[in-house]
């Protein structure tokens, strides 16, 4: 909010108190705006954030206590001024009760009014300041965030893009493979924001079937569908004033995307089976591994939607590109295990390491992971040797993708099918995992096989 200048709503039902109350505070140093009726104040605050809304009370079909309401549920640090020609004692401790920052009778005093305003104003600012303090603080307290781990160039420009974009309200847009830690980076942007004290939530699009997924996100009323007893809050209405992570994006079914994109273009949500809105005060990060150009094309993907959440887009690179993390992710790792285990810390012999070094890693940092849990359950002593590691990468070995003296010089159409039959042998013909290690939708895959003639090989 300015310092000079602090933004004001006034609703009012009566276009004389509205202008009166105009020229009255922007004269007094407010930026006024105004609205004739509950309903046009509703309206306003879908598309404004006010420092300050000042309304009546008594006005047909939207209350003052219903705009009271709404604003709460958007923002509880916005102060609501309540103004009525019919104040009554217990009328007054009902709004103050339900967060109403002052309650004011009609008539009123001009100074009175201002003086009001003002001292909401101030409020409002030191509540302010008070988040960006904390915010501050947090950043000065690493204790309290977890860093995500790395000093390869890329990685560091990564993190500094994503420490850059956390204090905005602005929609993030996660891209990378399977593995590589985009939830970390979701959490840690969070954490640096303004939302930190809010909650966090994180769904993963392609783990539940259409249906339950859109009840989960955005709840539903009672009889909207078989099993429907009672109404549900979705995942949006709980994670209000916070952030929220929805992983693996391009698996959400055309159905919800058109509903998230009223989210993020009305900041509003309707339940499965329900007429009323529901207003959203959430920051979305939304995640995927797979190429959503592609996914637009083939039809599987919103080209709006894309746009609004590709708002930010942090790509992170693969753990292949970055191997001078490698072993700072397995130190790191082998800590926490022992943290979480009370047990003692166990390092990484010099050929263990070598090993985890030469190694591709298609499944990237929870691979490595994996790959450290499962040594730790073989190792008997202080050091973890290559015996203790998995065969997978213990085993494996660099092979040529076209067979030498095959092809003096073979074209890309080759090299293509050579390096995804190779990917596919060594993901042990798994199609799915071997269409995420390529990076494309696996569609793509089954048509790439089909016209090398090599579907199931």
């Amino acid at each position: 909010m300015s310092h000079n200048q602090p933004s004001i709503l006034v609703i009012d039902d009566e276009s004389g108190i509205l202008d009166t109350l105009r020229i009255l505070l922007k004269n007094s140093g407010f930026s006024v705006d105004t609205a004739q009726g509950g309903k046009a104040g509703l309206d306003s605050l879908k598309s404004a954030t006010p420092d300050i809304v000042l309304t009546d009370v008594r006005m047909p079909q939207v209350s003052g206590i219903d705009i009271l309401e709404a604003v709460r549920e958007r923002d509880p640090e916005t102060p609501v001024i309540l103004m009525t020609a019919q104040a009554s004692l217990q009328s007054a401790i009902q709004a103050v009760n339900r967060g109403a920052f002052y309650y004011i009778q009609k008539p009123f005093s001009n100074d009175d009014m201002v003086a009001i305003c003002h001292r909401a104003a101030e409020y409002r600012q030191l509540r302010s300041e008070n988040k960006h303090l904390k915010r501050v603080i947090r950043r000065r307290d690493t204790r309290r965030i977890a860093m995500p781990i790395g000093k390869s160039k890329r990685f560091t420009e990564l993190i500094t893009l994503a420490e850059q974009v956390a204090p905005t309200d602005s929609t993030v847009l996660v891209l990378g493979e399977s593995g590589t830690g985009k939830e970390v980076i979701a959490r840690y942007i969070h954490e640096l924001s303004e939302r930190s004290d809010g909650p966090f939530f994180s769904i993963n699009c392609g783990a539940l079937p259409e249906g339950l997924l859109e009840s989960e996100l955005f709840g539903h009323v009672r009889g909207s569908f078989t099993g429907a007893v009672r109404d549900k809050q979705g995942l949006f209405n709980a994670a209000q004033g916070g952030t929220f992570f929805l992983d693996e994006i391009a698996e959400m079914q055309p159905a919800t995307q058109v509903k998230l994109l009223r989210v993020l273009q009305e900041r509003e949500a309707f339940p499965v089976g329900g007429t009323q809105p529901i207003p959203v005060d959430v920051r979305i990060i939304a995640a995927t591994n797979k190429d959503l150009d592609e996914a637009i094309r083939e039809g599987h993907f919103r080209a709006d939607l894309y746009y609004r959440l590709n708002v930010i887009a942090l790509r992170l690179p693969a753990l292949r590109d970055r191997r001078e993390d490698i072993r700072l992710l397995a130190e790191g790792a082998l800590r926490r295990f022992a943290t979480q285990r009370s047990d003692e810390l166990r390092v990484l012999s010099q050929e263990a390491l070598d090993a985890i070094m030469a190694y591709d890693w298609p499944g990237n940092v929870r691979e490595l992971e994996n790959a450290l849990e499962h040594a730790l359950i073989l190792c008997h002593g202080h050091e973890i040797t290559v015996a203790d590691l998995p065969e997978s990468i213990t085993a494996r070995r660099a092979e040529p993708l076209v067979s030498e003296g095959r092809y003096d010089n073979p074209t890309l159409e080759t090299i293509e099918r050579a390096y995804i039959m190779w990917v596919l042998q060594n993901e042990g013909g798994n199609k799915s995992r071997a269409a995420q290690v390529l990076g494309i939708d696996p569609s793509t895959l089954y048509r790439k096989l089909s016209r090398y003639d090599a579907d199931g090989e």
